[in-house]
C-alpha cells in the first residue's frame, strides 16, 4: 500500500503536470486537508517559493486555449479562476492582437473557402462566435481579408 501524500507533495504533483490557479488547487486539495487554513497555508507557501504563479497560469492557458478560441472565450475561462484583474486584462490585450489571424487559422482549417450561400455563412459566423471571436474580426474572415494571393507574395 502507497503511503498518502501529503497536502505540499499533492499540490506538487498536480503542478507538476500542468500549471494550475490558486483555486483549482483549493478544490483539489480541500478533500484531503483537516481544514481550509491548512490548504492556504501550503498554497501561501507555494506562492511565495514560486511554484504556484497566477502570471504563470494565465499565460499557459492562452498558450493552450489560443489557437482554438478567441479572446472573449478565453478570457471568460481566466474570469472562472478568479485571477487578478490586471494578469486577466494584460493577456487578454496580447490576444486581441492576433485575434483576426488565429480566427482566418482556426476558419481555413475548418472550412477553407469563403461562405457560397447565406446558409453556409450563417453556419460559418456561428462557428467563430461560439469560439469567443469578435464580431469585427469575425466580418472580415468571411469577407477575405485574409486570403493570399501567391503571385503578389510570390
Amino acid at each position: 500500500m502507497k503511503p498518502q501524500l501529503s497536502l505540499k507533495g499533492r499540490a506538487l504533483k498536480y503542478l507538476a503536470a500542468r500549471e494550475h490557479s490558486r483555486l483549482e488547487l483549493t478544490r483539489k486539495l480541500a478533500p484531503h486537508a483537516e481544514t481550509p487554513e491548512e490548504v492556504q497555508r501550503v498554497l501561501d507557501e507555494l506562492e511565495q517559493r514560486g511554484f504556484l504563479s497566477a502570471e504563470r497560469f494565465a499565460e499557459s492557458m492562452v498558450h493552450r486555449k489560443a489557437a482554438r478560441y478567441g479572446a472573449a472565450r478565453v478570457k471568460a475561462e481566466l474570469a472562472q479562476h478568479r485571477l487578478p484583474d490586471d494578469i486577466t486584462r494584460s493577456v487578454t490585450e496580447q490576444l486581441k492582437a492576433s485575434e483576426f489571424d488565429r480566427a482566418h487559422a482556426l476558419w481555413a482549417r475548418r472550412f477553407g473557402e469563403p461562405p457560397a450561400t447565406p446558409e453556409d455563412k450563417a453556419r460559418q459566423t456561428r462557428f467563430l462566435a461560439a469560439r469567443g471571436f469578435a464580431g469585427d474580426v469575425i466580418r472580415r474572415v468571411l469577407r477575405g481579408d485574409g486570403f493570399r494571393d501567391p503571385e503578389r507574395d510570390a
